[in-house]
């Protein structure tokens, strides 16, 4: 994502441009199917790469969200890069966070649990 969006902004090019789109609405279906399913939320989680490094796309996903009760604060928005943060209003029913995660740390704990219980299973 980091490079698609880097090369939207050295030139206009109408297939990076689509692919932004694309994943920014699948995103955004996935949210609504989510919500349908699950009766509602009381917020949506923004973390990993994209989720707590790309403002852009947090605002793309959440862009006509107001039907579910979700509504951004650009400046928290555009403010919350790599460190944790509140990113709705404060009206904002169905509340959002960016939250940073380590993978890498997860993916090590995952690997010891997984070497564990291999070599000393319960």
């Amino acid at each position: 994502m980091r490079e698609l969006q880097a090369e939207l902004k050295e030139r206009e090019d109408r297939r990076v441009r689509l692919g932004i789109e694309v994943f920014c609405y699948r995103a955004k279906k996935y949210i609504g199917a989510y919500l349908a399913a699950m009766g509602g939320a009381d917020a949506v989680v923004f973390t990993g790469g994209i989720g707590e490094n790309s403002p852009d796309i947090r605002a793309r996903i959440c862009a006509g969200m107001e039907w579910a009760g979700l509504c951004l604060n650009p400046a928290k928005n555009q403010e919350t890069v790599g460190r944790e943060g509140k990113i709705s209003t404060e009206d904002s029913k169905l509340l959002a966070y960016a939250i940073p995660t380590d993978e890498e740390l997860l993916i090590a704990r995952d690997t010891v649990r997984v070497n564990l219980g291999v070599l000393h299973p319960s």
